[in-house]
């Protein structure tokens, strides 16, 4: 396929019928199931006690919270193509095919907007069990502030309102894939806010429900397309489809077994639940073959799924602590010191990626000494290492306590944001992966495209580093920001993700291995290190200076016995974040000299080499500047 021209733009856009046909095949397999949904709708209201809002509103609110799955997945489904499936131009911009499925991706975003806007107000409704004829402005406005679910879906309409513009407007490579993120993390405020936010084991079920939603609508918006577009490119749809389909099933089984104990499998949320074992069997059968099957099959899984939502869980009826209404587990023992690294509830979200983190560099380490090249076993170790520290951080009995103990929070905050970033950073995992891939197959090419980037030159520029470092600090802590982020699983997750990748943002800076758009001096990076460490130590003094709980709210109402004096507790966390930075500075700041030292001998090297070349090349740059001057 060629770059996109007037002729091509107009054949993307006018193809785009075809797509109705397995669009239209799916809502057929799921409407079908809607009818189930509107019969069965008002069952959930009663087991809560609530007020049944009406069969319209019921009907309406399945209908349009179906409207929003589909259309969501075929937002994904179609930046997906134009980023991973269709090949680009040399130039990063899109050829035709890659336009095709941005086109499709704009539609359905339209219908994804409407239908994520429009669940606001019946969502609204829905759980003040109102009928829409009742609901007036201080209502709406009231149910909106109280509730959490329609803050969801105002926060997804949001965001696809921002991808739906975009996509009117980008035509390269690199963006699309930043839209395929925006739309990815859209798709998940409606599923954290969801059944899978509340009761025991909520932490774990909304790691699950995360991983699930994301992969279903990969899966089912690629499907879609595939078929409408002539599956041109079966080989890349393959991949996707049995990664999809693995994420599937280790998610879905997990989200199940906690919210649905065995003996409650024959209630209408169990039946539902069997059903979609039903069907990711079917779906398994039909894995690389009878794909116009798949979509059925999907359609049907997600009207099940529409079904689920209208369901509250069994495990809603079970009997809840404080624990297990605020973090999900309980962590009412006074834990020792080997139970920090022994009481292990593990995380989904970061253990997995961890996991996934060492499985990748070795596997490109094996690729390197597999066709005879040299890989530092330093650089292994780093990498070994700092996936560790990840894991342990967020999986051990660190991760366990750490979201109902302020002490044991900021050892998590400081071990992904001050540790673990300076080993990941020596692992050079950018270097590792361009030396190991091979070029003109999409993920070197990729991964450049990234490294040269508007976006790479703004985050990697030194002030902007630090100000992510250290700023965040002050803006979470101090603001009462964190008060209100601690009550949420989806928060944690968050903030985490914030802790680890600014950490290895600065960090790549200072002494990171790799390429990068901007690398300042070693003298300037020395500086840089040493102008964030003041404001780092004076952070862990304020925490520990101040007369005031932090989220004293949140810590009083979860109750952990053993924690007497919720001050105290703060104020080891202050000392916590003052002395963690001593042991990574140092390592920085003698793998900085390091790298400086041998910098040097390079440069002397190169220069004992080729000494008269040195001594031509400044004659002729010192005959060029008096010319210059000459001419002026």
């Amino acid at each position: 396929m060629g770059a996109i021209t007037p002729g091509n733009r107009r054949h993307a856009t006018y193809d785009l019928w075809k797509v109705t046909r397995p669009v239209g095949a799916a809502l057929a397999g799921a409407v079908t199931v809607l009818v189930l949904v509107a019969l069965i709708g008002a069952s959930g209201h009663v087991a809560l006690g609530d007020t049944d809002p009406g069969a319209f509103v019921r009907f309406s609110a399945a209908l349009v919270r179906l409207t929003a799955d589909g259309a969501g997945a075929l937002t994904v489904g179609g930046l997906v193509y134009a980023v991973f499936m269709a090949p680009a131009r040399r130039d990063g911009v899109l050829k035709a095919e890659g336009y095709a499925g941005l086109r499709i991706a704009t539609h359905a975003a339209v219908a994804w907007f409407a239908a994520a806007a429009a669940m606001v107000v019946l969502d609204v409704a829905d759980a003040s069990g109102q009928p829409l004829s009742e609901m007036d402005i201080p209502r709406l406005v009231g149910g909106f502030t109280a509730l959490e679910t329609p803050k969801a879906w105002a926060i997804s309409a949001a965001l696809v309102l921002i991808v739906l513009i975009a996509c009117r407007i980008v035509l390269t490579w690199l963006s699309c894939a930043a839209l395929t993120l925006i739309a990815l993390f859209a798709l998940l405020p409606p599923v954290v806010a969801g059944h899978a936010s509340a009761g025991a084991g909520h932490d774990i079920a909304t790691d699950a429900a995360i991983w699930h939603v994301t992969a279903a609508a990969v899966w089912v918006g690629t499907l879609v397309v595939h078929v409408s577009r002539g599956q041109q490119y079966k080989s890349k749809y393959n991949v996707i489809s049995l990664i999809c389909f693995g994420v599937l099933a280790i998610s879905g089984a997990l989200e199940g077994l906690v919210l649905t104990p065995w003996r409650d499998l024959l209630t209408s949320y169990g039946l539902l639940l069997l059903a979609k074992v039903v069907i990711l069997a079917a779906l398994a059968m039909f894995i690389r073959r009878a794909l116009w099957a798949q979509v059925l099959v999907m359609a049907v899984g997600i009207g099940v799924s529409v079904g689920m939502a209208r369901q509250p869980p069994p495990g809603f009826f079970a009997a809840q602590t404080p624990m297990d209404t605020l973090i999900g587990h309980d962590i009412s023992a006074a834990p020792s010191v080997w139970d920090f690294f022994a009481a292990w509830r593990f995380s989904l979200i970061f253990g997995t990626v961890a996991i996934l983190l060492v499985i990748g560099y070795l596997l490109g380490v094996r690729a390197l000494r597999g066709r005879g090249d040299h890989w530092p076993v330093g650089r292994t170790i780093a990498w070994l290492l700092g996936c560790l520290v990840v894991l342990l951080a967020t999986s051990s009995g660190v991760g366990r306590y750490g979201p109902g103990v302020f002490s044991v929070h900021m050892v998590t905050h400081m071990a992904l944001n001050m540790l673990a970033p300076v080993l990941l950073v020596l692992g050079a995992p950018v270097t590792l992966a361009l030396r190991a891939l091979s070029p003109n197959q999409g993920p070197r090419e990729w991964l450049l495209a990234v490294l040269h980037s508007k976006v790479s030159r703004v985050l990697t520029n030194p002030l902007v580093a630090c100000i992510l470092l250290v700023g965040s600090y002050y803006a979470l802590y101090l603001t009462g920001l964190f008060d209100q982020a601690v009550r949420w699983h989806w928060a944690h997750l968050l903030m985490n993700t914030h802790f680890l990748l600014t950490g290895y943002l600065f960090y790549w800076v200072v002494i990171g291995v790799d390429p990068g758009p901007r690398r300042p001096p070693y003298l300037g990076r020395l500086a840089m290190l040493f102008a964030v460490m003041p404001f780092h130590g004076f952070f862990g003094v304020i925490i520990m200076s101040t007369q005031d709980v932090i989220a004293e709210n949140f810590y009083r109402s979860l109750a952990v016995p053993w924690i007497g004096d919720l001050l105290a507790d703060q104020r080891l966390g202050g000392g916590i974040a003052w002395a963690s930075g001593e042991i990574p500075v140092l390592v920085v700041v003698i793998a900085l000299l390091v790298q400086w030292s041998r910098s040097d001998e390079r440069e002397a090297r190169r220069h004992d080499r080729n000494p008269e070349s040195e001594d031509e090349l400044a004659a002729y740059n010192a005959m060029l500047a008096k010319l210059s001057d000459i001419r002026r």
